[in-house]
């Protein structure tokens, strides 16, 4: 596969992704603001990693913190 396929499967993956997913929604709006040209470096491994936090079935712990905002787990 070249570099321009994967280049467009990875676009196509992006449009493709979950509507369940609030990151992948937000990486959607966003994208179409924010010109490729002004995109760092990391754009979309930070994405994948916040897409991939939400879909993990990990149970996130912890308390309130300093300013009372209950953890994760209090929502799931």
């Amino acid at each position: 596969m070249t570099d321009d396929q994967q280049s467009i499967r990875a676009i196509l993956d992006r449009l493709r992704a979950p509507a369940g997913n609030p990151v992948a929604r937000a990486r959607w709006l966003i994208e179409r603001q924010v010109p490729e040209a002004r995109r760092g470096p990391g754009w979309d491994r930070h994405w994948r990693e916040l897409e991939a936090y939400l879909d993990s079935p990990v149970s996130w712990s912890g308390n309130r913190d300093a300013d009372g905002i209950e953890g994760w787990d209090d929502d799931v």
